[in-house]
């Protein structure tokens, strides 16, 4: 399951501050990316099966300040396939073709 979870930190001002939250964040478990957001005071972390509060304690433990604001589940888009269209003969004895839909078209089907 993968997981997006934004805490808020103080103002990351100086690039000591920021590299110390960044070594913080990467080095838990299940961490792929890391962005700072907001107006630098917020951390985006994306991975899969993060623990979000042990994270968001140690940042408080070494920042002195961290809120877990928001964790949530990131979906994947699955394509959808469309039900295919047969055009069919019917009856056999006319010229007339109505659409008739199906999964698994015949090999004398031709698909539209």
């Amino acid at each position: 399951m993968k997981q997006k979870i934004v805490i808020k930190v103080a103002k990351l001002c100086c690039e000591k501050c920021k590299s110390k939250a960044m070594k913080i964040v990467v080095n838990a478990s299940g961490v792929t990316k890391v962005e700072i957001g907001g107006d630098k005071d917020q951390l985006v972390v994306i991975g899969e099966d993060v623990d979000s509060v042990k994270l968001t304690r140690c940042l408080r433990k070494k920042l002195r300040y961290a809120i877990l604001l928001s964790v949530e589940e990131e979906k994947k888009e699955e394509k959808k396939e469309e039900g295919k269209i047969c055009i069919l003969p019917w009856p056999p004895t006319t010229y007339c073709q109505y659409p008739i839909y199906c999964d698994d078209p015949p090999p004398f089907c031709f698909i539209m």
